[in-house]
């Protein structure tokens, strides 16, 4: 078990806030952040005493120059290796980014030109230990990018023009993987570069508008994720483990009085407020939980938590009390202004410091079989060795079952290296990339190809037909370089030709060839 990382981190005062003279009412000292009294006149300030909370790790980041100073380095020594480590050992791992509008989420998971944040770090650290290690492992990474806005859900990864209806896609529930969305893609990535890209596409593509409170405020709660699989061979025994990443910056709660919201930014809030105060409901009943665990066993099924009052809490079920090690990073204002939302801030976060996860290791079941069956190999050599040298029974039948899960272990075994290797060798060579989208697959390729469908209703294949660069001859001819069967293909029924960003349909004399609907006897430019 592991509980839930807490973190608090104060950013510098603003323009808004200078320009109200406001007076800093927050303090850091080493773990522990004080919230101090206001001296003004702030009816959310409940009280006249200091408040004080201890978390896992504070930051001070309101003042450049001063010793304490927490720089996006020292954040992401401190969250980013929790990540890293989970992610490498074969746990789900989580960050989530809590606080008011304009507290400074988006700047500690995103970051803006130099100093990168939380996110950016992470993937470096990934792909950094990948490539640098000398352990022999592969690697497998693909990744995904969602905003829910008003409790629907868009694919950040497709472009919003080409998309009539962006926020669409529905929330299912899977019986054993959990909740997952339905239709989103899904993309394998090889390089941090390729990573960085659909960062910044899907960033481009987020909602954001201005309100009194911040220029740039994001209108909508985002989630990057991370599927990241690795494979090696430990003492000839294979071993595959998958580790869930989700890195996910929160819209900020905000007062309409505070914000001057109206219309649809006054709409957006109402939503984002009800999402986050489900998000809270949901930390405290795990909270709840997880101390009647420790106390008394028979307690925890007597709390119910709301998941599904929220596409959100929905999510990140699994993130937030399941299988996961997560990471809860409170932004706060140390402005006076902003005592009430500070407070409540730091109340949140105290609370879900008594979440407690059950984080398991991700293992491929194959690779778990052949590791026990080869335990059972050892154990079955010593019970051999302690039969008598004369011939039994049951050394004969301690012999067969030896003899039996050898065979199968190198059968096995063999079938999971094939795996990888042709997996690795197809993405190499042909430049491709296979996104799960639901129960879609979606192809994405730098090269051309073309997708050849059996309408015979006995045979459900579908064969992925790769251009080479130059000409390709395609017809039934068995000496062609593409080779289709079927009603009405001649022998040499067209060819293709591939220059560059160019691709030109030529077809032969009397065979039928169409584009877009609409047949073509001479030469058509495809690309």
């Amino acid at each position: 078990m592991a509980s839930v990382k807490v973190a608090v981190r104060v950013r510098p005062l603003n323009d808004r806030e200078h320009r109200l003279d406001s007076q800093c009412v927050v303090q850091v000292r080493g773990r522990q952040v004080q919230l101090l009294a206001p001296t003004g006149d702030y009816p959310s300030a409940d009280s006249t005493r200091t408040k004080t909370f201890t978390f896992d790790f504070s930051y001070w980041s309101a003042d450049a120059r001063d010793k304490h100073f927490a720089s996006q380095e020292k954040v992401f020594s401190d969250l980013g290796s929790v990540v890293l480590d989970a992610a490498f050992s074969g746990y789900n791992a989580c960050v989530f980014a809590y606080g008011q509008t304009g507290s400074g989420k988006t700047y500690s998971m995103m970051g803006w030109d130099a100093n990168v944040g939380l996110t950016p770090r992470i993937c470096h650290g990934l792909f950094g230990k990948a490539v640098d290690g000398d352990d022999g492992a592969t690697y497998r990474a693909e990744v995904s990018y969602l905003e829910i806005y008003n409790e629907r859900v868009r694919d950040l990864m497709v472009d919003a023009d080409k998309n009539k209806k962006p926020h669409n896609l529905r929330v299912r529930e899977h019986p054993l993987s959990g909740p997952y969305v339905e239709g989103l893609s899904k993309h394998t990535v090889t390089s941090v570069s390729e990573v960085l890209h659909l960062i910044e596409l899907g960033n481009n593509n987020r909602t954001t508008a201005a309100t009194q409170m911040n220029d740039v405020s994001s209108r909508s709660h985002a989630i990057f994720t991370m599927n990241f699989t690795q494979a090696r061979i430990e003492n000839g025994i294979p071993s595959e483990t998958a580790s869930k990443i989700n890195l996910v910056d929160l819209a900020g709660s905000e007062r309409q009085e505070s914000s001057g919201a109206t219309g649809d930014r006054l709409r957006e809030g109402s939503n984002i407020n009800k999402s986050l105060t489900t998000l809270g409901l949901v930390i405290s009943a795990l909270a709840t939980r997880s101390q009647s665990a420790i106390k008394d066993a028979g307690d925890k099924k007597s709390t119910f938590v709301p998941y599904r009052d929220s596409v959100l809490t929905w999510l990140l079920k699994d993130s937030l009390g399941g299988n996961s090690k997560t990471v809860m990073l409170a932004a706060i204002s140390p402005a006076d202004v902003n005592y009430g939302e500070t407070l409540s801030t730091l109340r949140y976060a105290n609370r879900a410091k008594n979440i407690v996860n059950k984080p398991v290791v991700n293992e491929d079941p194959t690779a778990r079989l052949i590791r026990d069956l080869r335990k059972e190999i050892e154990d079955l050599q010593k019970r051999l060795n302690l039969v008598p040298e004369q011939q039994s029974p049951s050394e004969k039948q301690l012999q067969t079952r030896l003899h039996q899960n050898e065979a199968l272990v190198a059968t096995l075994t063999n079938q999971w290296e094939e795996k990888w290797q042709r997996a690795h060798t197809i993405m190499q060579s042909k430049g491709l990339t296979l996104s799960d989208a639901g129960a879609t697959v979606t192809v994405d390729t730098e090269k051309p190809y073309l997708v050849a469908i059996d309408y015979d209703p006995l045979n459900a294949s579908v064969t992925m037909c790769y251009l080479q660069e130059g000409m390709s001859h395609i017809g039934s001819d068995s000496s062609l370089d593409i080779v289709l069967r079927g009603k009405g293909i001649l022998s040499h029924h067209c060819v293709i030709s591939v220059d560059d960003d160019d691709v030109v349909l030529q077809p032969s004399e009397e065979a039928f060839c169409s584009v877009d609907g609409e047949q073509v006897v001479k030469e058509a430019k495809l690309w």
